[in-house]
């Protein structure tokens, strides 16, 4: 929007500065935002951004890493993790305040640590930085994916493996790293090659008895120990520069990895899921029984409770933001329709479990109502079969988007891709329009009553938010995003 804009808008309405613009992926946090263009330079704004400047900026996104071919992009509080096209995996800083580039950066031997775009002509004074395994991958490995929580990162290889990246001194506050020990560069020293190990100990582990009781007593010595890390430093880029293997899955294949914001997944391509980090709310999924808010070892979710045993489950994607976690399952008994549904867990509190209740804490995945067991007839395949979720997109403030995949077996003529919504909505963030959270998936209609649907088209031209055109004929796809209290909806180049 622009620098005249509302504190809040009630349905949907144009930004102005990504009107008619097509990007690579976008990302929201409270008080910033950062974009990938077609062209795969990063953009950022927001007054979290730009702070003292924000008024001058009038809202226009501002380029900060270029070069890059970036094609995924994450957002935390205090960073901005990007990946590029050939699998490096870089940072910068969620404030402009934050990204003047070192003088060291400019006479450096041109380690990754530094970043290689000033030697390799990028003149951009944005600081950023290159975040590496701690050991050296296999040949044509590279990273394919990654996904961010408030503290940490996860990163999936095209091999399979998975690793894990913290990104402050709280990365492991429940255990969602998924290992506790780690080297860092050494702070206030001139020899880059100097390392400082470091343990980030999960509370639960480091002050067991903390909820325990109000009474004043000597802290474990594990917790001082925690307390002790205090003196570094981890408003940095450059507090960390490695990612390390996640020890419990070394030898699993993995094919898709997703991050609350204190919890990590990691799904195989047979269809199981594993979850580790905060579960205070059931955001793992481990069930009523399991009544832990800390799991430190990647546990397995178990999806077919209370289904008949000769009924096969299969998890096919699993999505988190915030305390919410939804897995989309594929079940079949072995006749020629199978199902799809979509199970939720986590805090409920605002409806955003799907389920038309407002539940606190839900530990056992529940089916999220109208987006489930749904059927259609198919012009392809001149039967029923199942409409699953194109994509969900989960608000760490507690609103789902979602994308059902009503294009791919219709017929000629087709219009595009319903959208539901449901969960928070104080800040109007679901578009209707009204305050008031919904506890039950909503299709999202248009300003005339009708149903909202996004399009998939092949763009005659696209342009980079420069305004340089890019490539011609290309198709795009609109795509639906939940923000920190708001919602998106943009045109995203198809991959």
């Amino acid at each position: 929007m622009d620098g005249q804009s509302p504190d809040s808008v009630r349905i949907p309405a144009v930004a102005e500065w990504l009107d008619n613009v097509a990007l690579r992926d976008i990302s929201l946090h409270e008080k910033h935002a950062a974009c990938v263009d077609a062209r795969g330079d990063v953009y950022q704004w927001g007054d979290g951004f730009f702070g003292d400047n924000a008024g001058s900026s009038s809202g226009k996104p501002a380029l900060t890493l270029r070069g890059k071919d970036i094609v995924r992009i994450q957002v935390t509080p205090t960073r901005v993790f990007a990946l590029s096209k050939s699998g490096n995996i870089y940072v910068i800083s969620s404030s402009s305040a934050e990204q003047t580039r070192p003088a060291a950066a400019k006479r450096s031997a041109g380690s990754s640590w530094w970043g290689s775009g000033w030697f390799a002509g990028d003149n951009s004074s944005v600081d950023f930085a290159e975040i590496v395994p701690n050991e050296k991958l296999n040949g044509g490995e590279k990273f394919v994916a990654i996904a961010a929580g408030s503290d940490h990162l996860l990163a999936l290889t095209s091999s399979g493996r998975t690793f894990a990246h913290a990104a402050s001194l709280n990365a492991n506050s429940y255990g969602q790293l998924g290992f506790r020990k780690l080297d860092i560069p050494t702070p206030a020293t001139s020899d880059a090659s100097s390392r400082t190990s470091l343990e980030l100990t999960p509370k639960a582990i480091a002050d067991p008895y903390s909820q325990s009781t109000p009474a004043i007593r000597r802290r474990a010595p594990e917790a001082e120990k925690h307390e002790g890390s205090g003196k570094i430093d981890d408003s940095s880029i450059r507090f960390s520069d490695k990612l390390f293997e996640v020890p419990a899955l070394k030898g699993i294949q993995i094919d898709q990895i997703a991050a609350g914001s204190r919890s990590s997944f990691a799904k195989t391509p047979s269809g199981r899921v594993l979850g580790w980090g905060a579960n205070e709310y059931g955001q793992l999924g481990l069930g009523s029984t399991t009544l832990l808010d800390t799991v430190i070892v990647p546990t397995e979710v178990i999806l077919w409770r209370a289904t008949p045993s000769r009924m096969q489950t299969k998890c096919t994607d699993v999505f988190a933001g915030g305390n919410l976690t939804f897995f989309k399952v594929e079940r079949t008994d072995g006749s020629a329709i199978p199902t799809v549904d979509v199970l939720s867990c986590g805090n409920g509190q605002f409806g955003g479990l799907g389920n038309a209740l407002y539940n606190n804490a839900q530990g056992t995945p529940v089916r999220s109502k109208n987006v489930s067991g749904i059927l259609e007839y198919s012009e392809k395949t001149k039967n029923l079969q199942p409409v699953e979720p194109h994509d969900i997109s989960i608000s760490p403030t507690g609103h789902v988007l979602l994308t059902l995949d009503t294009l791919t077996e219709a017929g000629p003529g087709a219009g595009g891709r319903d959208v539901l919504a449901w969960g928070a909505n104080y800040e109007y963030q679901l578009g209707n329009g009204r305050r008031g959270s919904l506890a039950t998936p909503t299709t999202m209609q248009t300003a005339g009553g009708g149903r909202f649907m996004l399009r998939k088209r092949k763009a005659n031209e696209v342009r980079d938010l420069r305004g340089n055109v890019w490539k011609r004929g290309v198709e795009v796809e609109q795509c639906a995003v939940a923000g920190w209290g708001n919602s998106m909806v943009y045109w995203k180049v198809c991959s």
